[in-house]
């Protein structure tokens, strides 16, 4: 029996097809999806090609240890902010050999976090040119936030392959 990961989106797709195309390749660190970004480009087959890691950055800790991001940036500005999300994508596409990197980190809830109210997202693409971040302010639960957080990343990360 089939059952189709509905998470899997035709922007998903397109994004792996796309990626294969070019023959690039794309890791993750996220914090606030915890995963939820790389399971989703994962679901769709032929994802293996392009798929090269993903990093879980949950923790101050793991951000510095797993993605490299410098500890006195966290201390300067924080785990949500729009230089820790920068720092986490270069640091995914660095440390997993990528084309691309993507990075996440903001507040789920279900209440504010570091004086950031919930639906804060910071979400980095890093590239082969340059890398860009977008501050999103998303609504509903935690779920709600988690997986519109990662659908965002594959449609800012589809922006940047169109861009090139």
């Amino acid at each position: 029996m089939r059952v189709d990961d509905p998470l899997v989106t035709d922007d998903a797709r397109a994004l792996v097809a796309d990626l294969t195309v070019r023959r690039q390749t794309v890791a993750t660190a996220e914090s606030l999806t915890a995963g939820l970004l790389s399971a989703t480009l994962a679901g769709v087959p032929g994802a293996s090609v392009v798929l090269r890691g993903g990093l879980v950055t949950y923790t101050v800790e793991t951000k510095i240890a797993l993605a490299g991001v410098p500890a006195s940036l966290l201390d300067e500005v924080g785990p949500v902010a729009e230089p820790t999300a920068r720092a986490l994508a270069v640091g995914a596409m660095q440390r997993c050999g990528a084309t691309w990197g993507v990075g996440l980190t903001g507040v789920a809830g279900p209440e504010p976090h570091g004086g950031h109210p919930v639906g804060t997202v910071y979400l980095g693409v890093a590239g082969p040119v340059e890398t860009t971040v977008e501050h999103l302010r998303l609504h509903g639960s935690r779920w709600d936030i988690r997986v519109a957080a990662a659908q965002a990343a594959i449609r800012m990360l589809r922006a940047a392959l169109a861009e090139r």
